[in-house]
């Protein structure tokens, strides 16, 4: 008997750090092991993208849904931000360090603008596309305000729907505060007030607390000789 042990470290996106598929079969493992009284994800992730998020969010809520008698409790080492926030919502209960980073609840979407400097070395756009909006928010042209506010529309519908998952994960433990919804972050010791967090605690408190000095046993992926 062990309590499985997930890591969960780095950028969330496919083929990156942290992958759905990848997480998904982990998890999987842990809770169809008759030897794993429990399981727990160890968190260190900046969050990434919202599309392998939610995938694993869905993923841990069905396996609990198939395995009610076993626990997961996520974890947060350094951090847990935006994405892994997102995961971790559908935990049966998160712990946290006092120093920990925690929250971020929002979304981005990163670009920029050179038409200034293009003008100053003599540089212009020569784009050519079939579809008006095929180069949309373009770096290399004017801010068109339509564009703007057609992307400010794509990333709010996202945006609402990780506030929706997050709250039905955490239930009435999540308090009404002002900014919780607006990418903020918080401290560990913060958040258990705001109720982003249950409890100050690591993966040996849960071991020790939860289930009696259980051994903790690390769920890795294999990773092929090639």
């Amino acid at each position: 008997e062990h309590l499985a042990l997930i890591p969960f470290n780095g950028v969330i996106a496919a083929g990156g750090d942290v992958e759905a598929r990848h997480m998904n079969e982990m998890l999987t493992s842990a809770f169809e092991n008759d030897s794993a009284e429990g399981v727990v994800l160890l968190i260190n992730s900046p969050g990434g993208s919202p599309v392998q998020s939610e995938s694993i969010y869905q993923k841990i809520l069905s396996l609990r849904a198939e395995y009610p008698e076993k626990k997961l409790y996520a974890v947060v080492s350094d951090v847990c931000a935006s994405g892994s926030y997102y995961v971790a919502a559908a935990a049966d209960e998160i712990y946290a360090s006092r120093a920990s980073i925690v929250g971020s609840i929002g979304v981005r979407m990163n670009s920029y603008g050179v038409t200034e400097l293009m003008k100053k070395v003599g540089v212009e756009s020569r784009t050519i596309t079939a579809g008006d909006n095929k180069a949309i928010f373009s770096p290399f042209e004017e801010v068109n305000p339509e564009e703007v506010a057609h992307l400010e529309k794509l990333i709010g519908q996202v945006h609402n729907q990780f506030i929706d998952d997050v709250k039905a994960g955490r239930g009435d433990r999540l308090k009404d505060v002002d900014g919780v919804f607006s990418g903020l972050f918080w401290s560990g010791e913060e958040a258990v007030e705001i109720g982003l967090v249950d409890g100050i605690g690591d993966a040996e408190f849960i071991a020790t607390e939860k289930y009696d000095d259980l051994e903790l046993v690390s769920y890795e992926p294999v990773k092929s000789f090639m």
